[in-house]
């Protein structure tokens, strides 16, 4: 097969999959190298970036997915009628002590927190923004999480080393805070 066919069936698995697709996935599919594969898929990244199309080919959580370009947000909320996901506080809270933190325990949560987060821990095991890692091997052996990949989906990162770190934090304009703020 040539290189116009393999585009073309790499392009057909990204889209047809029902999350990000790794390159070593790809490869054993079409039995070639992972590298040829990834640089495929790299080329095709930049060619959809330069089309201006209104999707575009994402690395995320450890693949590849075709997404909308965020620009075209305001059209699709329009279209699904619905509003955006938001998370509550506590939500948010949990969230980013699990992501900056893991592996965690629920007690290292609820201590982190200063209240019990067994509530919002079950709802973001429901999304599945985070899941169980095992249990520690301490008396009581409680379970310890971590964010799970669907999570890396959501905020489009491609690994944990793509969260901001705290200085970006500390570095934001007050006005950004309190943007940020009314929109979680």
């Amino acid at each position: 097969m040539d290189t116009s066919d393999r585009r073309t069936i790499i392009e057909g698995l990204v889209f047809a999959a029902e999350g990000p697709v790794r390159a070593e996935l790809v490869a054993d599919v079409l039995e070639m190298e992972k590298e040829e594969v990834q640089a495929i898929l790299l080329e095709l990244q930049e060619e959809y970036a330069r089309a201006g199309r209104g999707f575009i080919l994402h690395q995320v959580a450890g693949g590849f997915q075709f997404r909308t370009r965020v620009e075209l947000a305001p059209w699709l909320r329009r279209l699904r009628s619905s509003r955006p996901s938001r998370f509550s506080r506590a939500a948010l809270e949990t969230l980013s002590i699990i992501a900056y933190r893991q592996p965690v325990t629920r007690a290292d949560i609820d201590f982190l927190r200063g209240v019990d987060s067994g509530g919002v821990l079950k709802t973001l095991l429901e999304k599945r923004l985070v899941k169980i890692l095992g249990k520690k091997d301490v008396p009581g052996k409680p379970l310890i999480y971590g964010t799970s990949r669907e999570f890396l989906e959501l905020f489009g990162l491609n690994d944990l080393g793509g969260l901001p770190s705290l200085k970006e934090f500390s570095d934001l304009s007050p006005d950004l805070t309190k943007e940020l703020d009314s929109k979680f």
